[in-house]
This record gives structure tokens, sequence and C-alpha cells, in this order.
């Protein structure tokens, strides 16, 4: 346990962009308080949590004791789980009293996204406000989802507060106002927490890479201005060379040394805590406790041929791992369908997609790139105009004042003032910005038919909330359909390998590629058929004679075998580049790396 933390406050947000290593330090940070006598819960809210795995514990939506630790317990607020409890709240009462095709009815109109995002966030505000499930403990620690999807669920407090006072009517978008209202001491409760810097400590979790340290910044000033201000910033992964003429381990740790030095100020005035790059992944209670500890890394040993040890590992020859070209090779062939870049946060979706994007328009293809992402890097990366390349992003306030405005001219010739009224009342829930998210999601998939659409998804939890919206409407489109009439819904072109290309990336990590598989079952459950994977920054397929680098990069060899044996169906591998791949130029050379 980090002694920078002083004496921790009650509530602990482990918050960042994904991949900078929250769930590792917020469990690090958990079990050293548990270890110093308090009685401590974990919780993640990551729709794709690995707390189980980090923990070494089967972990469910109630608080479970973990392995081995007195005081440490922990739990996931699963959000299937949590809609589904939430459902059986809202629907039970009318079971038996209603007709059968009543309930069922209701059932559906519960179904979707919406549902399940505040199902999540009230078991979320139970916590902070109080709940039976938190009293027992004298710590609770969140492993949040990343940025752009806890930006959000650190807003609906206040969205969701504000929504109950001012609506008059009686009635939103998840049934009865009165079932909210009796929500809302509650949810001015959780308000309270969050905004009281005695009791709630935001905890920036980045590592020494300028995008991650853009992406605390931004989340620094957003929730500074919803009352979080008690904030510490945590470094993880710094890197120092462990030996001298490595030309890879100078490039890593002078593009450290820059990000860190160009940080802003006011991010740069917090308190702050830097942890050194591991030369093992962070999995189990043996690396947690070591966890905020300096460690040299393991004695230099002969490393014998880095360029070809994936290979060599797997006794494949070298180009049984193409790169980016040959993806690039292949989507060209067709002219047009919709790529999609998926995976865990941090794993490099959106430079991949952007790369993938530039390297077609470079051979002079029309493109479309797009993010779904709230976080939105693709412009930062990109870094200027391509020919023949058009981006655009899945802007949510933007999206959702457009379908707001669409909604009511639409209704205007069919309802009076009174009931215009009501309409814009509703379209101000919360819930709005799901539906009308959801929609451009749609446009955009309906697109591909005409064009190539590169899309740069955000993070796994966000995106299959997304793609469960998509199942809804399909369910709800089948349901309502007359007899002979042909349906084209979202989901069934996300069903179609001819219309889509689902990459999956990850990194050559053992939290990565767990989560990867998990999100290939739960696409297959959708019959979503991935096209590839695709492991990035590959040390295993580049050259160091660093000790730390190559303990990591055997440890890649060792998890790109397990892929192509037990998941992948195609692989492509994209080395570690010592130079940020930013601006067209360089994207072109990620595109071509072999």
């Amino acid at each position: 346990m980090t002694p920078s933390l002083g004496d921790p406050t009650r509530f602990l947000f482990f918050t960042g962009k994904g991949g900078v290593g929250k769930t590792s330090t917020a469990a690090a940070t958990a079990l050293g308080l548990a270890r110093g006598g308090r009685r401590v819960l974990i919780v993640s809210t990551d729709p794709a949590s690995n707390l189980d795995t980090v923990l070494e514990t089967e972990l469910g939506m109630s608080p479970t004791p973990v392995t081995g630790v007195e005081g440490l317990h922990g739990m996931n607020l699963d959000p299937e789980e949590a809609a589904r409890n939430y459902r059986e709240r809202v629907v039970g009462p009318y079971r038996g009293v209603l007709p059968d095709s009543s309930v069922a009815s209701i059932e559906e109109q519960l179904s979707g996204a919406c549902t399940v995002e505040v199902a999540a966030f009230d078991e979320f505000a139970g916590l902070l406000a109080g709940s039976e499930t938190a009293e027992p403990f004298d710590h609770i620690v969140f492993d949040t989802a990343p940025t752009g999807h806890t930006l959000r669920l650190l807003q609906l407090p206040a969205a969701w507060t504000t929504f109950i006072d001012e609506n008059e009517r009686g009635a939103s978008c998840l049934g009865p106002l009165s079932g909210l209202k009796n929500q809302q001491k509650r949810y001015e409760a959780a308000l309270s927490a969050l905004s009281d810097p005695e009791r709630t400590t935001l905890v920036l979790v980045t590592r020494p890479e300028e995008g991650a340290l853009q992406e605390a910044e931004r989340t620094r000033v957003e929730l500074a201005a919803q009352g979080l201000k008690n904030q510490l910033l945590v470094v993880n992964g710094r890197f120092r060379p462990t030996s001298a003429g490595d030309p890879l381990a100078d490039r890593i740790a002078s593009v450290g040394e820059a990000a860190l030095d160009g940080m802003p100020a006011a991010l740069r005035a917090l308190p702050r805590v830097e942890i050194a790059l591991k030369p093992h992944n962070v999995v189990g209670l043996e690396a947690l406790e070591s966890f905020f500890a300096d460690e040299a890394g393991p004695d230099p040993a002969p490393w014998g041929d880095p360029q070809g040890t994936a290979a060599a590992l797997t006794s494949a020859p070298s180009d049984a791992f193409p790169g980016l070209d040959v993806l690039a090779d292949e989507v060209a062939a067709d002219g047009h369908g919709l790529v999609m870049f998926m995976g865990k946060g941090g794993v490099g979706k959106t430079t991949l997609a952007t790369a993938l994007a530039v390297e077609l328009a470079a051979r002079g293809l029309p493109v479309h790139l797009t993010t779904t992402d709230p976080a939105a890097h693709v412009e930062h990366t990109l870094r200027g105009a391509v020919e023949g390349l058009r981006v655009t992003r899945i802007d949510p306030k933007a999206e959702t004042e457009a379908y707001r405005r669409k909604v009511v001219d639409r209704s205007r010739n069919s309802l009076d003032a009174e009931g215009l009224a009501l309409l814009e009342e509703d379209l101000e829930s919360p819930c709005t910005e799901e539906v009308a998210v959801f929609h451009a999601f749609s446009r955009v998939v309906f697109s591909a038919k005409r064009e190539i659409v590169v899309m740069d998804t955000a993070p796994t939890g966000h995106t299959l909330l997304l793609l469960d919206a998509a199942g809804s409407y399909h369910r709800e489109m089948l349901r309502n359909a007359r007899g002979g009439t042909r349906l084209a819904t979202p989901l069934m072109y996300l069903q179609d390998t001819d219309h889509t290309r689902i990459v999956l990336v990850t990194l050559a990590e053992t939290t990565p590629v767990q989560e990867a598989a998990q999100l290939q079952e739960d696409l297959r459950r959708a019959d979503i058929e991935p096209y590839a994977w695709l492991v990035n920054r590959s040390l295993a397929a580049s050259t160091t004679s660093d000790p730390v680098l190559q303990a990591r990069a055997r440890a890649e060899a060792e998890e790109m075998k397990a892929i192509r044996e037990q998941h992948a169906r195609r692989l492509f591998v994209v080395p570690w580049s010592a130079e940020a791949p930013r601006g067209t130029r360089r994207l072109q050379a990620l595109a071509g790396a072999r």
C-alpha cells in the first residue's frame, strides 16, 4: 500500500484511459488497506471486469471474501444481472394481475440499453448512499470502466436528480416516475458523497504516454466540475532502461519522459505516485503485494533471437503473423464494408483503425473513419486531413440534441401544445442519449453497403451495451413485423460476414487476452463471428536487449501461441513502434510494419 494516500477517504475511485492499469492499482490499494487491518470492499463498475482474475477469486453481485486476505471482499456490478433484478422489481407486482401479454410487453420495454445503464447506476448509487451492502466496510474501492463510460456513470447522480426535480408529468422512459422518486434520496446522497472531499478521493491512473495524460487531464477537469475535487495522480508503468545501448528501450524511456514533461500544469500540481514498469503481468495476490515497490527486473539473460521469438515458439514461419498491410489488402479487394476494431480499453484500437483508414485512403479508396468512443481520440491520432478520408464521430451530446429536435419536429402536426410540452419533457431523460447514439450507430452500419467504413469502437463494456441495444431493436422489429415483410436491422448486418469484419484487438498479456476471449464468446452468442484477432504493440515481434523488456517479450510470445491455438482463426501482429504512431506518415508506416 502506498503511503502517498496518507489517511484514505472511505470512497476511492480509480479511473483513467483503458489499459493504464486501473484494476491493478485499485486491487493493490485494496489489498494494502486490508493488510493494514481495514475492512475493504473493492467493486468493479466495468461491464468487462477482470477483477476476478486479478484477485484469483470468483466474484458476483454481492460482496465475496477474497481468498487468503482477511478483511478484503470483492464484487462486480454486472449490468446484465442488475438489469434482470431491476426488471423483476418493476414487473413482479404485475404478474398474475395483468394479462401475460401485457406483462411481456412491459418486459420488452425494459429490455433496452437504457434499463441496463440505469440498473447498474442504481446499484452503484446504493453503495455511495450507505446501503446495507456498504455498511460493514471502512473503505469502498471502485475499479471503474475506461474514462468515457465512467464519466457517464459519475454524471448520472446529478442528471437523474435534476430530471426527477423538473419532471412534472409523473412518467419517464423507465415507467412511472413514482418509482424513480422513491430513489431520489439515494441519488442525492450519492451526489453528496461524490462531492465531499472528506469522503471521496478520485485517483487518476495514467501511463507516461501523451494520450493517457491528456485523458487524465480531461477527466480531472470534467469531474472537478461535478464536484470531485479531491484528486490524486498515479503514473503507472514508468520505465527506466536497465542496460545501455538498446534503441527500443531508450526510445520507450525518452517518450515517457517527454510525455511527463509536457503534461498540463494543473495535472502536474496534483499529488503524484509513480509505479515502475513490471517485468511480469500483474495478476494474483503475489504480484499485487509488490505492486508499489520498485523492481530492477530480472537478471540479464541471453535472449537468443528476439526478432523471431513469436514464430519460433509457435513453430510457424515468420509470415504466419501478417501485419496491418495484409488486412488492408483484404478490405480493399471488396471495395466496401464495415471494419470494426473492438477490445479492451488501451489496446490501441484507435491507432490501428486510423492507420488502416489512412492506408486504404492512400490507395485511392474513399474511406469513412468513425468512432463510437465517447473519449474520441481519432482526430488527435490523425493530426490533419487526408485526401479521400472522411472522419466523423458519434458524439453523444450532439446526437442526443439532433434526436430530440427530429422527434419533436416530426410530432408538431400530430400533437397540441400540451402534448409537445410533455414530449419535450420526456426527451430530457438521460435515457434519450442511449437511444440517440444507437440510431447514429445504425446509420453508420447501413452506410457500409456503399463505402468502406472503419469504426473505432469504445472499450468492450460500452460497446457490448451498444450491441445489446441492437439486439433489443432487432427483437422488437421481428415482434412487430407483418408476414412477408423484408427486414434489415443493424444486427443482421453485423452478423453478415460479407458486410462486417470484426477485428478483436489485444495486447499479448494475460488479462487483455482473457477479456478478448470473453468478448468473442459474447459476440458468438449474438451470432456475430469475429474476423480475426490482432496483437498490438508486440515486444515479442520487436528487437530488445533490455532485461525487463525481454521478460515481458517472453511472456508475450507464450500468450501469442495460446491465442493462435485456442482462440483466433486468423492472427495479425503489429510490433511495438519506437515512434509514437501519430500523423499520416507514422500511421502509414505502422500499417506496413511486419
